[in-house]
């Protein structure tokens, strides 16, 4: 793939791993859609300026990946701005932190609606226009270690990333006769303010200090330590390239060695 001209949609990149994502494939030479909430264009706009001062391209965007019409006009936006859409990354997603005992219906509703629903969504408009151009494309989903490796008090969000495993091998299928090829990530332990947030609820539920949960999962981390954006970038990167061409349908862990698919 020519990445000169080539057009690359990343949700969920105001901030932590999808920014990373985001920057790094603005580096590579794609010309980034940089999508997020309307609440989040604070750091979608901080996105794009990195990007920009990089000496790369990008383009701020809004993006409700729960609402069909948001996602099928973010893929019209890429196709505005660029005509043609190439890479897809459908990173948006959230974590709840709670004993499965205490959730809510709601709660639980909620997360299969943006972790599940939305990657659905990404994926489905993504190649429709990939399909309708007729020259392939990547798409590429947000799983996780949980995808293979539940964790305690994360039971809904590890089965939501197991879900977005099974879409991801079904969706490259389908389409690999399309030239699509289809893949997710799947990050281990990452310094972002949602792994923050899993280190806080955590520490609570067994009594430890901040930082302390975190300390104790990472024990498990084979290089040693927890990793940072910048990791997971440089995976989906990769898979964004042509490099990638002949892999469909995988889930690849980038863990420093937790778990071994």
């Amino acid at each position: 793939m020519n990445t000169t001209n080539s057009i690359a949609v990343v949700t969920g990149s105001a901030r932590g791993i999808g920014q990373g994502i985001a920057q790094r494939l603005g580096a590579d030479g794609h010309h980034v859609i940089v999508a997020d909430l309307p609440t989040m264009q604070e750091g979608v706009q901080e996105t794009v300026s990195t990007i920009e001062a990089a000496g790369g391209k990008a383009t701020g965007a809004e993006v409700d990946v729960t609402d069909q019409a948001s996602v099928e006009a973010l893929v019209a936006t890429a196709v505005e701005v660029g005509g043609k859409l190439d890479v897809f990354v459908a990173n948006a997603g959230i974590a709840q932190v709670e004993p499965l005992i205490d959730y809510s219906k709601e709660d639980f509703e909620k997360i299969l609606n943006v972790n599940i629903t939305g990657v659905f969504l990404s994926y489905q408009a993504a190649a429709k226009q990939m399909i309708e151009q007729g020259n392939g494309g990547k798409i590429i989903g947000a799983a996780s270690i949980v995808a293979f490796r539940p964790f305690a008090l994360l039971s809904p969000y590890s089965a939501t990333k197991w879900a977005v495993r099974g879409l991801t091998q079904g969706a490259a299928m389908e389409w690999a006769k399309h030239g699509i090829t289809v893949n997710a990530y799947g990050p281990g332990i990452v310094g972002t303010s949602m792994w923050d947030l899993i280190d806080e609820k955590l520490g609570e539920q067994e009594g430890l200090a901040k930082g302390e949960a975190i300390k104790k999962y990472a024990g498990d981390i084979l290089l040693g330590r927890v990793s940072v954006p910048e990791d997971v970038a440089n995976l989906v990167s990769f898979l964004s390239s042509e490099d990638s061409d002949y892999i469909t349908g995988q889930t690849m862990l980038v863990d420093g060695g937790m778990q071994f698919s």
